[in-house]
């Protein structure tokens, strides 16, 4: 178990798009591993605000799923969330949302949405899209298998792929829909084998 913790924690140098802005500024796009922070823009932020008092952030994790209030008129919906999720959460200064720790369960569709002084909603939402790329592993039959897989809202537009520059003989390479995986019986050179994970969002 020792040697699978230290391959878990060494072994992996991962490549990744940390941001994407779609063309227009109609959306953003974030792709982050998980256990790493994120910070989703709100780009329709009216002023003035004071403390973010007139943002609210609701999430929804899959299309058509259920919608959910994170933070209300900039306060956490500590009623509707657990408190594990709301202790990583917090608003900044221009009402952007920062998730820490970031788990698989995060992936999903955020939305910002701003209301004016008499509590009405002022323009349409802002969209912002996490991708959570997941790293794990498993042994079989003496044989280490390393996946990496992306997390998305809706229709995957990753390409996942594991690199090794070393000798090809050494490791197995599978690729799939927004997942790779890598397959060999001895340690490789760490440093030459990457997860390349890149957004293919227009």
């Amino acid at each position: 178990m020792v040697e699978f913790r230290r391959i878990n924690t060494t072994l992996v140098v991962i490549l990744l798009l940390q941001f994407t802005a779609v063309t227009g500024k109609t959306s953003l796009s974030f792709t982050v591993r998980a256990g790493h922070s994120a910070t989703l823009l709100c780009e329709n932020v009216i002023k003035p605000q004071d403390k973010c008092d007139s943002t609210t952030w609701l999430y929804s994790r899959y299309e058509g799923g259920t919608t959910i209030e994170l933070i209300h008129l900039g306060k956490k919906k500590t009623d509707v969330i657990s408190k594990a999720k709301s202790d990583r959460l917090s608003v900044t200064e221009d009402c952007s949302l920062v998730i820490k720790n970031i788990t698989r369960e995060d992936a999903g569709r955020y939305s910002c949405r701003q209301y004016n002084r008499s509590g009405e909603q002022q323009g349409p939402d802002f969209p912002v899209l996490l991708s959570v790329i997941i790293m794990t592993q498993d042994k079989q039959n003496y044989m280490i298998i390393l996946f990496c897989v992306v997390s998305t809202y809706g229709d995957c537009k990753h390409t996942v792929k594991w690199v090794y520059e070393g000798n090809q003989n050494d490791v197995e390479i599978r690729p799939a829909t927004c997942a790779s995986r890598v397959r060999f019986a001895s340690h490789p050179n760490q440093k030459l084998l990457k997860c390349n994970v890149t957004d293919t969002n227009p």
